[in-house]
């Protein structure tokens, strides 16, 4: 699913397919067992989004990986993933869940907000292309 995300939306990302499409058998592996990961299914999968704890603060947890099929958008089905990331970050103990949209990702940027996340002020450069910006959102958590 995460191949054909970056094949999809090569854009969304801050990865590339043919860079992933090299990953060998242990760094698939690795990337599967990174994160907590959520998947929709419809005669196929058709939606991804993973949950992270990478920055070190106990209160925080990140969404990553997000995409749902062209064919699935517009259901609803991003904010069910989204909802699930949030169960699992309160589930941790987090009262923050945060993501970043690249700055020229205004689809991406109107869908997050439409689900409630908010600009939280803070924009990162985008690794490999300095002049390019990520933009962060987060929202609240509702403690488990």
């Amino acid at each position: 699913i995460r191949l054909r995300a970056l094949g999809d939306a090569p854009e969304a990302f801050t990865s590339t397919f043919d860079r992933e499409a090299s990953y060998d058998e242990a760094k698939w592996r690795d990337v599967a067992t990174t994160g907590r990961w959520f998947v929709a299914e419809d005669d196929g999968l058709v939606g991804v989004a993973v949950g992270l704890d990478r920055s070190g603060d106990p209160t925080r947890r990140e969404l990553v990986g997000m995409w749902v099929a062209p064919s699935h958008r517009r259901t609803g089905l991003a904010g069910r993933l989204v909802a699930r990331v949030k169960e699992w970050a309160a589930s941790e103990g987090a009262t923050i869940l945060s993501l970043g949209v690249r700055d020229d990702n205004a689809p991406a940027l109107a869908a997050y907000r439409s689900m409630g996340l908010r600009l939280s002020g803070e924009t990162m450069p985008e690794v490999g292309h300095p002049t390019k910006e990520i933009i962060v959102l987060e929202c609240d958590v509702e403690p488990a």
